[in-house]
């Protein structure tokens, strides 16, 4: 096992190193130092001094990724790659091009907590009823109450999250008043201002992995070791319960374990229609400011959390089915 998850970071780093190197390429491709400071510093008559300037207080003077005119590893470690992308790896993530983003790093801790808040409940709620739901269906399949289940499984599935999102922003915070429309506050306080965003990703995301789960379950039901169980006289919910869901648990486990990097990087349409500050928001304004070193640390950071998430994945199977072995 330790062996494994030795390999497995070792592959992490090389998937890093690359996706970190692509990035780099793909942002200066698109746009030199000279247009990002115009794009930063704004107007149109932006001096040559002042473009200097800015390059200078950022570190983008220096050739982009070989400085052929310094000394021994200076040619390499002297450069805006090494500066601005290979410093990420030790989790120094430097300054934001534009003067009001301030220190990136400081940003990232402040802003991670608030968007747990937000996406943990989403996560483990929404993991909970859907499961529920799910065993629900299954219990009832091939009556009215599951054929109705399903429909409306689809119909909500039609609906944009956008939908319930402005629905109820008109209908729970302006009509009814029993919840901040948006904002953030510190504290219990928060409270108030997460239960309407929470509740409604909840229901827009309940019906999709509901019926994925349903799925899931239902192809477990069909299986020669149910039938026993059902032979051997346990209940309908005992079999469900003890057999149907723990040897669904592998893709459920796949499934589950794929948003553990969203957790950490917030909801982006979330964070910014209810006026929460966390990672999503954070790229979001980062996106509109053309803000290329906050972007690239969010790329970084959504590659390592993609990349941690995929080894817990890989350890949680052997929990969930001891059969399986890693090596």
């Amino acid at each position: 096992m330790f062996a494994y998850i030795l390999r497995r970071l070792g592959y992490g780093f090389l998937i890093l190193l690359g996706v970190n190197l692509i990035t780099f390429v793909l942002f200066f491709a698109v746009n030199t130092p000279d247009d990002m400071a115009r794009l930063n510093i704004g107007g149109k008559r932006v001096t040559p001094e002042q473009i200097e300037k800015w390059k200078v207080e950022r570190g983008y003077d220096k050739p982009l990724l070989y400085n052929a005119e310094a000394p021994g590893t200076d040619k390499l470690t002297d450069t805006v790659f090494w500066d601005r992308s290979v410093s990420l790896f030790a989790f120094d993530f430097g300054r934001a091009d534009n003067d009001s983003g301030g220190d990136i790093g400081h940003q990232v801790k402040r802003r991670m907590g608030i968007s747990l808040q937000l996406t943990v409940p989403i996560f483990l709620l929404g993991l909970l009823a859907s499961v529920t739901l799910a065993l629900w269906l299954v219990m009832f399949r091939g009556t009215p109450m599951d054929f109705w289940g399903v429909v409306v499984c689809v119909v909500m599935m039609s609906i944009s999250s956008l939908f319930y999102i402005i629905v109820g922003q008109f209908l729970f915070s302006r009509q009814a008043h029993l919840a901040p429309i948006s904002g953030y506050a510190p504290g219990f306080d928060a409270l108030r201002f997460l239960v309407l965003p929470v509740g409604l990703m909840l229901v827009a995301s309940l019906a999709g992995q509901a019926r994925f789960y349903r799925t899931l379950f239902l192809e477990e039901a069909g299986k020669d070791y149910v039938r026993t169980a059902r032979a051997k006289g346990l209940s309908e919910s005992v079999v469900l319960g003890r057999h149907v869901l723990r040897n669904a648990m592998l893709p459920i486990i796949t499934s589950a374990g794929g948003t553990l990097p969203y957790l950490f990087m917030g909801g982006l349409i979330t964070e910014s229609f209810f006026g929460i500050p966390g990672l999503g928001a954070y790229m979001i304004e980062a996106i509109g400011s053309q803000d290329f070193a906050i972007v690239r640390t969010m790329v970084f950071l959504g590659s390592v959390l993609y990349i941690l998430s995929n080894i817990l994945i890989d350890v949680a199977y052997t929990w969930a089915d001891p059969r399986v072995r890693l090596q």
